[in-house]
């Protein structure tokens, strides 16, 4: 039989070491790169446009979600602990972030991950009705252990705005029952309709046309049902429903000519660029292009018979966030095209951008464009102001407004 010896004090640390490597594995850091100093001015090579200068138009504000000018040039920036910050002449040489929150904000009940404050956008009419929208999702424990941590209720609601207060809010929608919203975004088409996107990462339910997750929603303002809404009359679906099939939607452009465009996390990869089609489904999560996070594949296949496939697949995945087709005069090299947030690259924190993407007039690709990655930043979202240039909100490790010009 052989004799078991004692450990010499090398191979015996060498063991506790090997032993304890699952534990430190589990409690290592998430991978990133190293965030790097913002400075308050810097310029910054792209192609076709070439040299763009980036300025800092406003720091110092909580984790914010998104963006939305006010006709005159001021700008609202929506903070995902509920309150709406103001930034006085953002356009101008002299923006200034006013320090008192907009007045008359109700507040979720709770704020993390997806909960919370997730939009706000100014209606077409805001001069003449002064009314802007939001989303959030209130936080609701769930009933079921196997279901996520906690659950949510998406709503949406508009206000009007006078001043830095807010009036007459009124709630337009409220979903009929929990779920996990992920991602939202709202705006209204000055058609007299109010769009919105909501998340369905977990379960079946961006398939089940009967709930409000998952789904492309297209309402009245009023928070009716439009009539010609593709599910209307069918007692398994919601009237509101305009497509579904969607995952995590952090991303909604509505386009002068009634084109509708949204973005999407996948799992692992396979986030998407979709144009909207009244009934479509776009595969979720029958259909992913992405992977399970543990590198597996996932169980459902890339396409799927009645599966709409997207425009625009990123493998590996961009985290896409806020979004806009660029129509200024400022950026003509970039007229046309989509320029949408990313929050990092490839699983890799701190490798987040501005995506632009180049396409033919019948939306078929061209090429793409990383803009920003130098500043290892996170972008939650996306505006184009009336000046005809281009603001991006920073979401960590800094918390800032850029504006982006050309250099002459």
């Amino acid at each position: 039989m052989p004799c078991k010896l004692p450990l010499a004090p090398a191979t015996a640390f060498l063991a506790a070491i090997l032993l304890a490597a699952p534990a430190l594995a589990q409690q290592a850091p998430p991978p990133g790169v190293a965030p790097v100093p913002l400075p308050d001015v810097q310029v910054v090579d792209t192609a076709e446009q070439h040299r763009v200068e980036l300025r800092v138009v406003a720091r110092g504000f909580a984790r914010g979600f998104a963006l939305a000018f006010l006709p005159g040039g001021d700008l609202l920036v929506a903070q995902r602990s509920g309150q709406l910050r103001l930034v006085r002449g953002a356009t101008g040489p002299s923006p200034e972030l006013l320090a008192q929150p907009i007045a008359g904000m109700p507040q979720p009940s709770a704020t993390n991950r997806s909960f919370g404050l997730n939009d706000v956008s100014v209606d077409p009419d805001f001069a003449t009705n002064g009314r802007i929208w939001w989303t959030w999702n209130t936080v609701e424990p769930a009933a079921d252990a196997s279901q996520p941590p906690e659950q949510g209720r998406f709503t949406i609601m508009h206000g009007r705005l006078d001043g830095l207060t807010l009036h007459d809010v009124t709630t337009v929608f409220t979903a009929d029952r929990p779920g996990y919203p992920g991602g939202a975004r709202v705006e209204a088409d000055g058609r007299g309709h109010v769009w919105a996107t909501t998340g369905g990462p977990f379960g079946p339910e961006a398939q089940d046309l009967a709930g409000p997750y998952g789904k492309v929603l297209r309402l009245n303002v009023d928070g009716t049902v439009p009539a010609d809404n593709p599910f209307v009359g069918r007692s398994d679906a919601l009237a509101a429903v305009w497509s579904y099939g969607h995952r995590d939607q952090h991303a909604l452009a509505l386009l002068a000519d009634g084109t509708v465009l949204t973005a999407e996390h996948g799992p692992n990869g396979g986030d998407e660029l979709n144009r909207i089609a009244p009934g479509a489904n776009y595969g979720w999560p029958i259909a992913t292009l992405g992977r399970n996070y543990d590198g597996t594949g996932h169980a459902s296949p890339m396409q799927a018979e009645g599966v709409t496939d997207p425009l625009v697949a990123w493998l590996p995945s961009i985290a896409p966030s806020g979004m806009i087709v660029y129509s200024g005069d400022a950026f003509p090299a970039w007229r046309g095209n989509v320029l949408i947030g990313s929050g990092r690259r490839g699983e890799i924190g701190n490798t987040g951008g501005l995506e632009r993407v180049v396409f033919n007039a019948d939306w078929g690709e061209l090429r793409r464009e990383s803009v920003l990655a130098g500043l290892h930043q996170r972008v939650r979202d996306v505006a184009q102001g009336p000046d005809g240039l281009i603001y991006v909100l920073l979401d960590g490790p800094d918390m800032a407004v850029l504006r982006l010009s050309p250099v002459e």
